[in-house]
């Protein structure tokens, strides 16, 4: 038996899919702006089929998305309302709270990140924001070493555990979107000693070769995957909708559970699921980690 943390699955694209809208570059941001009860639904049927993990929704809360929108300043306000819906799905459900910081510029996009001394700046004000009334912090979608550098300098001495997870390729799972082989993770794992590393936003065929390598450095460690057909040229253009990226229809939750077995046996002791991976795949991983005599924690 094996202790299993089980994260929650997508948000964003969870969030999009409900609100029936038409996908904008603001993404899951602009649906919490129009409907913001729709947020702590989403919270509430996660935990209520097992995970005990919440994923606030800010991973797209950043001035760079902000700003061409004209709500640079209502950074605080969005803050305070993702934080006030999960807060009130963990009063009702218990479990913990994993405070998101997805990537500054564009997600996939390593070619556009700042300097870790500026993207440590501009992290900084959304770990501060969030640092009180959170269980932990969660680095997503991490592209590249430079991106994981600038994140992990933000969250440095925050008095909270810190999560990276980071995306590798979807045909080669040993190395980052970037390019740059993951191994190379190592010495910012050395440097910084996050309390897990995990690898997300991929398909989950390139998982397994990842968590070869993130299992070699000593720390918890596990994944996430998506359930998109691929990364989409056009998606890498400059201000994207989700529109843009094909939901897979083979990923249903018995395929993906089997995947995310797999990467329990290879020690992966917290799970989850990203984008175009719901409560029904949630609900599914709960049930086959306790039939295999694991317990959810």
């Amino acid at each position: 038996m094996t202790d299993i943390t089980l994260m929650d699955g997508a948000i964003g694209q969870e969030l999009v899919k409900r609100s029936g809208n038409l996908a904008t570059p603001l993404w899951s941001t602009r649906v919490m702006i129009d409907d913001p009860g729709l947020v702590g639904q989403v919270h509430c049927d996660y935990f209520a089929v097992g995970a005990t993990i919440a994923t606030t929704n800010t991973y797209a809360v950043h001035r760079s998305r902000l700003d061409r929108e004209g709500l640079g300043d209502q950074i605080p306000a969005l803050i305070e309302t993702a934080m006030a819906q999960v807060e009130m799905a963990r009063a009702r459900y218990g479990g913990c709270i994993a405070g998101s910081l997805g990537p500054l510029l564009a997600s996939y996009r390593p070619d556009l990140e700042p300097d870790p001394s500026e993207a440590a700046l501009k992290f900084g004000e959304l770990v501060q924001l969030m640092a009180p009334r959170v269980d932990l912090f969660l680095i997503e979608t991490v592209s590249s070493l430079r991106e994981a550098e600038g994140a992990l300098l933000a969250t440095r001495g925050c008095g909270k555990p810190v999560w990276l997870a980071l995306t590798v390729q979807d045909e080669d799972g040993t190395r980052l979107r970037s390019g740059e082989p993951l191994a190379r993770i190592g010495a910012l794992l050395a440097r910084f000693a996050p309390d897990a590393v995990l690898v997300n936003c991929t398909r989950p065929e390139a998982v397994p070769a990842a968590l070869e390598i993130l299992r070699t450095f000593g720390r918890p460690f596990g994944a996430y995957a998506n359930g998109f057909t691929r990364i989409s040229d056009a998606f890498l253009a400059e201000a994207p909708t989700v529109d843009l990226l094909e939901r897979r229809a083979d990923m249903d939750p018995q395929t993906y559970a089997d995947h995310a077995m797999g990467w329990v046996a290879q020690g992966a002791t917290i799970l989850g699921g990203c984008c175009e991976i719901g409560p029904a795949h949630i609900a599914e991983l709960a049930r086959r980690l306790r039939a295999a005599g694991h317990r959810i924690v």
